[in-house]
């Protein structure tokens, strides 16, 4: 069975937010974009509107959906579903995560991230790259 999971990509003043995963949970450490489980009945973006209040306490708006990425994780496969959030409102307080950083897209290659996120980190510069050069 694949769980599927939402991640937003937070954009504000050219940056993008990445979040660090604690200590205690699985890929520990590892720096990924903040999000969560899709609940029975909920759409991708009323998952996104609610987990990135209750990981950070911050408003957003789900803009732009990119590619999944299927990742198997041992015994567990999820389906990643990434969308850029516009940034509406809110002070980050991290309720799960160890650390987070706003930073430019060209910066994001200095992370070491979730397998998951990696094809989506790559899209999101192809396109960042895009914007800059038109």
């Amino acid at each position: 069975m694949i769980t599927k999971v939402t991640c937003a990509l937070i954009e504000q003043f050219g940056c993008v937010l990445i979040t660090q995963r604690s200590e205690s949970m699985s890929q520990a450490l590892l720096w990924e974009f903040p999000g969560g489980k899709i609940e029975d009945g909920e759409t991708e973006a009323g998952c996104l509107i609610r987990e990135i209040e209750e990981e950070l306490s911050l408003s957003v708006t789900p803009m732009q959906r990119l590619t999944p990425v299927v990742q198997v994780y041992g015994d567990k496969t999820i389906e990643l579903i990434p969308y850029i959030c516009q940034y509406n409102s809110g002070t980050i307080k991290l309720a799960e995560h160890r650390a987070y950083h706003w930073v430019l897209p060209q910066e994001l290659a200095n992370y070491y991230w979730c397998p998951a996120d990696i094809p989506i980190v790559q899209e999101y510069v192809a396109l960042a790259g895009e914007q800059f050069s038109s």
